[in-house]
């Protein structure tokens, strides 16, 4: 049964949708535990390896490290939905993450905007479920890369798949309320008086390459792009480049403790939504009675 639809409310809604590796956590999940244990301690080497599998089957790189996982789990670990919920239990996060997301929400609510969270991730959707943050219910929808399990709960096939460049297809979910994954509802026209979260109200945080998809259809629709760098390294290169590109418009630490610089960011994104909506719903209702009095 699909998930039901969501529809516009009364109160404007402002998605923010982060990447997770290197954005909520300082490294990629899989490396945190999970490589260790079935592969060793040499982590570049199974990338390495991932990576020529994908090249030489022109494979997709996410698939293909998934297919690594399962085969190299064989004989040391099960590899099930509670393994890897284990091991996303694991998982570290920048500073500030544990009580951001409730903080962001609450500071919404008081200043009259619905503030949702949304992951879109190529990383492992049962690691992610597994993190503090997630068992929380912090996020609104989880969109990441998965398996299809057995009646053991072992894993046996990719369910979804995730990538740089599918990855915008989930941003028009959320701007539509379209949020099962096989509700093909998402290609249907919605007026703009129906769409739930317009672009405008939709902020994307991320921190490389993999993000420039969503962050180029977020920033040309009007919604907000911002890059995040790691906030020990202080290695803002790829943040330069991104603005350099005008891939983003903000940049900032990864550091999401109250009133660190992203804490200020986000929060001015707040403001203006609140703000920008007055003046929006000011405009329909110019724009409805012109059309009212237009009529013969």
């Amino acid at each position: 049964m699909l998930i039901p639809r969501k529809t516009k409310e009364q109160q404007p809604v402002l998605a923010l949708c982060y990447d997770f590796d290197k954005t909520l956590s300082p490294d990629d999940m899989q490396a945190q535990g999970y490589i260790q244990d079935v592969y060793g301690e040499d982590i570049p080497a199974f990338w390495r390896e991932t990576n020529e599998l994908a090249e030489a089957n022109e494979m997709d790189s996410n698939l293909a490290y998934m297919y690594k996982m399962v085969q190299e789990a064989r004989g040391r670990v099960l590899f099930t939905r509670k393994s890897l919920a284990d091991y996303g239990a694991k998982v570290s996060l920048f500073p500030g993450v544990e009580t951001w997301f409730e903080r962001i929400w609450t500071y919404g609510r008081e200043h009259g905007v619905i503030v949702e969270h949304y992951i879109i991730s190529s990383g492992l959707k049962e690691m992610i479920e597994g993190t503090s943050v997630a068992k929380a219910g912090a996020f609104e929808k989880i969109y990441a890369s998965s398996f299809l399990f057995d009646e053991k709960g072992v894993a046996v096939w990719p369910a979804q798949v995730v990538n740089y460049t599918n990855k915008t297809q989930f941003l028009f979910r959320i701007e539509k309320g379209v949020l099962d994954v096989n509700d093909s509802g998402v290609n249907q026209y919605f007026p703009p008086e129906d769409i739930r979260v317009p672009f405008r109200n939709i902020v994307y945080i991320g921190d490389s390459d993999t993000d420039i998809p969503c962050m180029k259809l977020v920033n040309t629709y009007g919604g907000h792009a911002i890059g995040v760098f790691n906030h020990e390294t202080r290695d803002k290169s790829k943040v330069y480049q991104m603005l350099h590109d005008n891939r983003i418009r903000f940049f900032a630490p990864a550091d999401y403790t109250e009133n660190s610089e992203l804490d200020k960011l986000v929060k001015a994104i707040i403001n203006r939504t609140a703000a920008n909506e007055i003046l929006e719903d000011v405009h329909f209702r110019c724009r409805k009675e012109q059309k009212e009095e237009a009529k013969p």
